[in-house]
């Protein structure tokens, strides 16, 4: 059977506002997610909403998130009787300041996925040792093979959740103001100012030993 390339809208992934905005295909999903390496993650805990920041890596059609083994969100998604925790991901890019002439029409360019989903305690040793590969990597591709990997103690003392990507659903925004067309002849400057993220030089640790460069992987400044 043909592998399906785009995941199906469902009433959570639905947007209620600016619906053209909102993507499904695999390809500008995993493009968000891959260009980015900081997440959200929200769920509830004894009946109030909680939203972490952490990081994430992708694999196929997975996320893969990591923390203590003493995390609460970590431990309640392998708790028994009834493992499995519900979550929402979200991963968001600002890729410009839209300044319109109206206080009203700012906005911002930018790109976004939600996830929704049941998340699990990934116990399988090789496939945890996989994701934690993949989360490294996917900070700095290369990395992973360039450091020493866990030990038992720090893998033992390290809890990853794994998230299918089903219900994913990519929200996206472009171009300039929106500006009433009585307001066009204002005397406000309006366009947009464009975001990126920017790498600097590497700086080398105190402690590092003479001789040893600064990777190839690492960004072009």
């Amino acid at each position: 059977m043909a592998r399906a390339e785009a995941y199906v809208p469902t009433d959570r992934t639905t947007p209620t506002r600016s619906r053209d905005r909102a993507a499904y295909d695999h390809e500008t999903v995993h493009g968000i997610l891959d260009a980015g390496y900081l997440c959200h993650l929200g769920f509830v805990r004894d009946g109030s909403p909680v939203v972490l920041p952490t990081l994430y890596g992708r694999v196929g059609d997975r996320l893969y998130l990591h923390g203590s083994t003493g995390s609460r969100p970590l431990r309640m998604a392998g708790q028994a009787p009834d493992p499995g925790l519900e979550v929402c991901v979200t991963v968001t890019h600002v890729d410009g300041l839209v300044l319109a002439r109206s206080a009203f029409h700012h906005s911002i360019n930018y790109r976004s996925v939600v996830v929704h989903g049941t998340a699990y305690q990934v116990t399988d040793e090789e496939e945890k040792s996989a994701a934690l590969d993949a989360l490294v990597d996917h900070v700095l591709p290369g990395r992973a093979a360039d450091s020493r990997p866990g030990n038992v103690k720090e893998l033992a003392a390290t809890a990853v959740i794994r998230l299918d990507l089903r219900e994913v659903s990519a929200k996206i925004r472009t171009g300039g103001p929106h500006d009433e067309p009585e307001d066009l002849a204002l005397p406000y400057w309006s366009g947009v100012l464009p975001v990126a993220p920017v790498y600097g030089a590497p700086i080398p640790s105190d402690d590092l030993a003479s001789g040893i460069p600064a990777p190839a992987y690492l960004p072009a400044r």
